[in-house]
């Protein structure tokens, strides 16, 4: 990483300009004339020069010797030539030392230690008892002891060390280190890191880290569902009426969706739901700095361009790109220089760092949360059959997960994979008829798959309760074809049943835009969020319990900036699919609240 060389280079500089020399050690004015020349050479890059500069002057010095040879040490580590310093770094007393320079040489030796492959001794250095290690070298003293750990077999240790760095670093610093604290993390293997995660607190700094790892090795993770305690956007008391806690509108957003390829459909909806969330922020007196679009492409290489091209025309906030090939794309890049709402998570599972969320629709929130919406009815055995697509096997192993975090089972597992309509030997695998009351059958599949399964269900004597994903409602209320799926609770967005108030119509503007209605409708109300999200996305990341009352669901973020979705639970009855009573927690604040401001300038077209 480049944290360390960049620490020791202002450190140095600015201790060299600043003439830190020991309190009793009187200098010549010639001596001050040398040291201000050995420290103009550190400021101009010339670190060689500069270590040769400062080594003359301890040969001369009479009481400052140790502090110039110190100097010169960390010159020759700017220059990435430690190797130098070995003749004279074992000559410098420690004693002699003043200030935080006692500690700047034990990191000098423990960093000289490790590259002679002594990480025992770098060690000892870096876990000293007693020794106050001031706040500006703590970064550098853990990723020193991370390293030692790390070369000495103790991957565990080097993971805390780096999880105590983590919120200390921003941009690329904390893309790799995020990536280190993984590396050393699944080195362990599953079982230890499961272990440890049963063992652990909720509250424990390691455990979201444990969980990341575990995904990384294709385990599936229970996520309980996020906490609901304060709606952002509350009046802060003694303020005008219009100031809100929480809210930071940027000056100019960039959206980066695909105007062109395969995925322009998509885009296009999003995009129509994002300004109509835009256009809505005017009857809330709301801000609404200029928005241009970019079109990505939905391309990997298109995404970046655009980013690039956003950020050259003064934008200070990018929302997008869509798909998992951008964003990985992006978060590919040596440096996002501007802050980045990104529309989906990576396909190669990397965090996100400091300056960039992530937000998308997500298969694993609906299965984990009808994993907790079952056991909350008292049922703690499942029945699973879900559809053999990505969405649906994703869907069930995060139900699993969650189900057995709370206490349940799975009884048995199915996959309807083909065009088939005869599933009875499917459901006679499923061993399911003599289940008892604290039973339910949970699905993942299109609304045609189910239509099919619910009657054959039926027939072969299951009448377990049946809890879906939203993928089971066609987003239109058509009773004669919803029949046979009567009483089959699944969790969606609340815009699509109005169940979230302070927002938009949900009627009103279907009528006027087809992408509002059916299917589509999900992608309308994620496009509304995401322009919702915008002011809001830095406290929600900064303040666990926070949410933002969304169209997609209840919004909120974790540590490491991934939105998560709380979503409405819905039930047919007679065909027709109606919101479950008690299932979202419900304000009569507006859910888009904001400071007055002036009218924007209109979004343009790029």
């Amino acid at each position: 990483m480049r944290l360390i060389r960049a620490t020791g280079l202002g450190l140095m500089i600015s201790l060299a300009l600043a003439g830190c020399v020991p309190p009793s050690a009187t200098r010549t004015p010639a001596e001050v004339s040398a040291e201000e020349s050995a420290a103009a050479m550190a400021r101009d890059g010339r670190f060689d020069q500069a270590a040769q500069a400062y080594l003359a002057l301890a040969g001369t010095s009479s009481g400052a010797a140790d502090h110039y040879r110190l100097l010169a040490g960390e010159a020759y580590r700017q220059e990435g030539r430690l190797e130098q310093a070995a003749t004279f770094l074992p000559t410098i007393k420690r004693q002699r030392l003043s200030g935080d320079e006692p500690v700047r040489l034990d990191l000098l030796q423990a960093e000289f230690a490790l590259k002679q492959n002594n990480p025992q001794r770098a060690l000892q250095l870096t876990t000293q008892a007693g020794v106050a290690v001031p706040a500006n070298l703590q970064l550098r003293q853990l990723e020193l002891r991370a390293k030692a750990m790390d070369a000495t077999g103790d991957a565990w240790g080097a993971a805390r060390s780096r999880v105590e760095m983590d919120e200390r670093l921003t941009g690329l610093d904390q893309t790799q280190n995020r990536k280190q604290i993984l590396a050393q993390l699944t080195k362990l293997g599953v079982d230890p890191l499961k272990q440890r995660a049963a063992a652990m607190q909720q509250g424990d700094r390691m455990l979201p880290w444990l969980n990341e790892a575990l995904s990384q090795l294709g385990v599936a993770v229970a996520r309980p569902q996020p906490t609901l305690e304060q709606q952002v956007g509350t009046m802060l008391p003694g303020q005008d009426a219009n100031v809100r806690e929480g809210y930071k509108m940027p000056e100019r957003v960039a959206l980066l969706l695909p105007t062109s390829g395969s995925f322009a459909a998509a885009g296009a909806t999003i995009r129509e739901g994002f300004f109509a969330a835009y256009a809505d922020a005017a009857r809330n007196r709301a801000p609404r700095p200029p928005v241009k679009v970019y079109d990505s492409g939905g391309t990997p290489a298109g995404a970046v361009k655009a980013y690039q091209q956003a950020v050259a025309d003064g934008a200070k906030l990018v929302v997008g790109p869509l798909t998992r090939g951008e964003v990985s794309a992006l978060f590919g890049q040596a440096q996002l220089p501007v802050q980045l709402l990104a529309l989906n998570h990576p396909d190669d599972k990397s965090l996100p760092a400091g300056g960039v969320a992530e937000f998308g629709l997500l298969p694993e929130t609906e299965g984990a949360q009808a994993a907790d919406h079952m056991v909350e009815r008292g049922l703690l055995t499942a029945y699973v059959v879900v559809t053999g697509e990505d969405y649906g096997q994703r869907a069930a192993n995060a139900f699993k997960a969650e189900l057995e975090a709370r206490g349940g089972k799975v009884a048995r597992m199915a996959t309807l994979n083909g065009s088939g309509v005869n599933y009875a030997s499917l459901i006679a695998g499923l061993n399911a008829a003599e289940a008892g009351t604290e039973a339910g059958v949970f699905i993942s599949m299109r609304p045609q798959q189910a239509r099919l399964l619910l009657p054959q269900l039926r027939l072969a004597r299951v009448n377990l309760p049946v809890f879906a994903t939203s993928h089971v409602y066609a987003g239109v209320d058509d009773a004669g074809a919803n029949h046979d799926l009567e009483g089959v609770e699944f969790c969606d967005a609340p815009w699509l049943f109005d169940a979230q108030p302070g927002l938009p119509d949900h009627a009103e503007i279907a009528a006027q835009l087809p992408s509002a209605r059916g299917p589509a409708a999900r992608l309308f109300a994620f496009g509304m969020d995401a322009w919702n999200l915008i002011p809001y996305i830095d406290w929600l990341r900064e303040h666990a319990g926070s949410y933002l009352p969304g169209a997609s669901g209840q919004l909120t973020a974790d540590q490491f900036g991934r939105v998560r979705r709380v979503l409405v639970w819905a039930k047919f009855q007679e065909g027709l699919a109606h919101p479950v009573n008690g299932s979202l927690q419900m304000d009569s604040a507006p859910a888009q609240p904001a400071p007055a401001s002036s009218a924007a300038p209109p979004p343009s077209q790029g």
